[in-house]
């Protein structure tokens, strides 16, 4: 089995850029294909049909093993593929083992990060937005614009809405959806002013909740950096003395 088999060429090309996110999305995707194939093996006392498993598993920990190397994540990126005559049910044990202690530290580093670029927003503030936006759809229809630029801004808001009803907004979406609707030259709105006015009231409510939110959990904007800490200490090589032992006193 090869790479392609756990993640297509397409799914990689879509892994975000930082190599922490692309390692823990390349991960779950793997293993998720791991398990459809495993799954799809009779377990049974059938030799032929566990060594096909072991074979399944050899092979997600190896290209696991290879994506840690290539996008730099430590501790996986220091671990030797292990050779196959060698490879065993309790070495895969403990490679996922350490795998989910990884990805488990990741996973609360990605909480924390995203509280201080969300916000919750009470279900007034989520009332004057939505009416808002139903202001906004109304001015790009009435708009001088091609079909098609519709289309696009009516997606925009449409995406801003689906993160609106999250239990924490991304403050992401305000920006992104700023960023789209002024691109657009005021020549083309016929009433820049009025939509510019609504997008300001849009940010302003946002920014409001983001205050009051930061207030009320009374915690940095944004979370001390975290080195991911490895499963275990590293073990001794061997063959190697303690330093007290060549103390000759």
């Amino acid at each position: 089995m090869n790479v392609y088999d756990f993640v297509s060429q397409d799914e990689m090309d879509e892994l975000p850029e930082d190599h922490q996110a692309a390692f823990s999305a390349f991960v779950r995707i793997a293993q998720r294909r791991l398990k459809e194939i495993t799954r799809s093996l009779s377990i049974s006392d059938e030799q032929s049909n566990w060594d096909e498993i072991q074979e399944a598993r050899y092979s997600y920990t190896n290209i696991i093993l290879a994506a840690a190397r290539r996008l730099s994540i430590e501790p996986f990126v220091s671990m030797d593929v292990p050779r196959i005559e060698e490879y065993n049910h309790g070495g895969y044990r403990q490679f996922t083992a350490d795998l989910d202690h990884y990805l488990t530290q990741v996973a609360l580093g990605n909480s924390l990060r995203s509280r201080a670029t969300s916000t919750t927003l009470p279900l007034a503030s989520k009332d004057r937005i939505r009416a808002h936006l139903h202001h906004l759809r109304e001015a790009i229809n009435a708009a001088n614009l091609t079909d098609a630029k519709k289309a696009l801004l009516h997606k925009r808001i449409d995406e801003f809405e689906v993160a609106l009803d999250k239990g924490r907004f991304n403050l992401l979406a305000s920006a992104l959806l700023t960023v789209e609707i002024l691109a657009i030259p005021g020549a083309l709105w016929g009433f820049h002013e009025v939509v510019s006015k609504l997008i300001g009231n849009i940010n302003q409510v946002v920014a409001e909740a983001k205050a009051i939110d930061d207030e009320q959990r009374q915690l940095p904007a944004t979370p001390a950096p975290y080195a991911i800490a490895p499963p275990r200490a590293p073990e001794p090589r061997r063959g190697t003395r303690e330093l007290d032992d060549e103390i000759p006193f």
